[in-house]
């Protein structure tokens, strides 16, 4: 792995993808079932797009435009229309309620959004008096369009393809602005925009290559898309790094849809894709997925949360090659470790830090640790975000006095420089003076043939502080809470054995599958603080 990148040819995204829409002009850059957009369409049409959001909506450079789209063509396109016409992007959850809507398009201060038509019902129950303008992607009923209060402007994206307008060809916005507000979940209160320049994504795009051009300029790449776009894994490393590949993105707007999924992988013969550690397990049990003929040079990328040793072990047994896996945040553009693409085995490791970024351990004074201690990792390079929107005391309470920023995962390293994610440092669970981190649970519990999935938390506890608490949804009702406590007494220590272990039906998780932890302990909470109140 290099230890630097090459200093980039260009300062602003549109620069970047123009230049490879001309060198790959005539090949297929996204499919969708029978829809293919070549390079050339890609860039002719985003331009028309970003021609109209000029020129009728006003969109001017710095404007926010809010991108709320599921994994369609018209993503990238107006993704890239935003771009060009120097506006800066918000993407948005087209699962969102109208309370979530109202709180990021207000913040972010958006008057012009780009959606579906399921979007819609929320959109308009959100009520934000700064939206003047939605267009939508799909057909549109006629009525519609009626609905919407006088001062919104609701247009089809046909009307937009269809008219007259485009950006001249040439014309680039100024470099070194914002390109994202890319908000993040909000864990731990209402969500903050994530302030990402073109510097920080053009950086990671190549920090990303620097490591796989050897793999890919070894095979043209054909790269399943089924983690939405608008989460930052999937927009940086599958839409624009593989601009620079010449590849042919299969659009997968619902990874649930295994049927379509096996369909479209089987047709195009996939032979790169990203995922979440819950993603590659389903594939794995499916049957359809399984009887697939593998490309021999296919890789997989795990991200969002971490790769379990049970689920890349099935997933080289099947397909030759074990997961890679991949660390970042919001605030990082993602990515910074990365399992080196040539790494043959699994070691439970996010990998080693990309070129150009710098990693540290930090104990909770801020002291910096050594190999193998337990600390907060903390990081700095180019793709670290230029703060968080309008938020300058949360942006100074995520970075250290010397500017590396805290990602609030606890972490160690090894003595040749690999990382590994211990855990979430609000998700540890204290027993008794002891640290217990669910990620270890979870590892063992999904050992068992008869567990789908699991997931660990604590819960208050009068004796212990707090006592370790285990869902799972299991294959086999046959499964007890006993033969789950006796798997872990087998193997881990006694005060990490789940003194709970409930059995539901299916995980919370969020938009790319992600179990949130969060919704479990609050319904703990919620047990909790009744029990207190039946009691008193």
């Amino acid at each position: 792995m290099p230890d630097m990148i090459a200093p980039d040819q260009h300062d602003h995204l549109a620069s970047y993808i123009g230049a490879c829409c001309r060198a790959f002009s005539d090949r297929p850059a996204f499919v969708q079932d029978e829809v293919v957009l070549t390079y050339a369409q890609t860039w002719e049409q985003s331009g028309r797009i970003a021609g109209f959001l000029r020129d009728v909506c006003g969109v001017h450079e710095g404007d926010r435009v809010a991108v709320m789209l599921p994994n369609v063509p018209s993503f990238p396109l107006s993704s890239l229309a935003v771009l060009r016409v120097g506006a800066v992007q918000v993407n948005v959850n087209p699962l969102y309620t109208a309370r979530e809507l109202r709180h990021q398009l207000e913040d972010a201060e958006v008057a012009v959004i780009i959606a579906c038509k399921a979007a819609l019902p929320a959109l308009l129950e959100a009520g934000s008096a700064l939206i003047r303008t939605i267009i939508l992607v799909d057909t549109v009923p006629g009525e519609y369009f009626g609905a919407a209060p006088p001062h919104l402007a609701l247009i089809g994206m046909e009307e937009v393809l269809g008219s007259a307008k485009t950006l001249d060809e040439d014309w680039l916005p100024s470099p070194n602005g914002l390109a994202f507000l890319q908000y993040t979940g909000g864990t731990t209160g209402l969500s903050k925009g994530a302030m990402l320049t073109h510097a920080n994504i053009l950086a990671n795009v190549r920090q990303f290559l620097s490591m796989g051009r050897p793999h890919f300029q070894s095979h043209p790449t054909t790269v399943l898309t089924a983690i939405p776009l608008y989460h930052i894994f999937a927009l940086t490393v599958n839409m624009f790094a593989m601009f620079a590949l010449g590849a042919k993105n299969i659009l997968v707007a619902d990874p649930r849809n295994m049927g379509g999924l096996v369909e479209q992988w089987a047709r195009h013969r996939i032979n790169f894709l990203t995922g979440v550690n819950t993603l590659f397990k389903a594939m794995c049990a499916d049957e359809r997925f399984c009887a697939l003929d593998f490309a021999p040079e296919l890789l997989a990328m795990g991200g969002g949360a971490s790769v379990q040793k049970v689920v890349s072990e099935r997933w080289a047994a099947l397909t030759g090659r074990h997961i890679r896996e991949g660390y970042g945040l919001s605030e990082t553009s993602p990515i910074l470790t990365c399992t080196p693409f040539d790494e043959q085995r699994f070691l439970g490791s996010i990998g080693r830090a990309v070129p150009d970024t710098e990693l540290v351990i930090l104990d909770m004074c801020g002291r910096q640790l050594g190999m193998g201690e337990v600390g907060e990792l903390c990081a700095r390079g180019p793709q670290v975000m230029r703060g968080y929107w309008r938020r300058a005391d949360a942006s100074a309470d995520v970075m250290t006095s010397d500017g590396f920023f805290r990602t609030g995962d606890m972490a160690r390293f090894d003595a040749e420089g690999r990382f590994y994610i211990v855990d979430r440092q609000k998700d540890m669970i204290l027993v008794s003076g002891f640290n217990v981190y669910p990620n270890e649970v979870e590892a063992v519990v999904a050992e068992m043939p008869e567990v789908i999935e699991c997931a660990c938390v604590g819960r208050p506890d009068a004796g212990t502080g707090e006592a370790v608490c285990v869902f799972v949804v299991r294959k086999d009702g046959a499964l007890t809470e006993q033969a789950v406590r006796d798997h872990c007494r087998t193997n881990l220590a006694a005060y990490k054995v789940p003194r709970e272990v409930r059995f539901i039906d299916d995980m919370p998780k969020s938009n790319v599958g992600k179990i949130l932890r969060r919704e479990l302990r609050a319904m703990l909470f919620q047990e909790s603080r009744a029990q207190g109140a039946s009691a008193a």
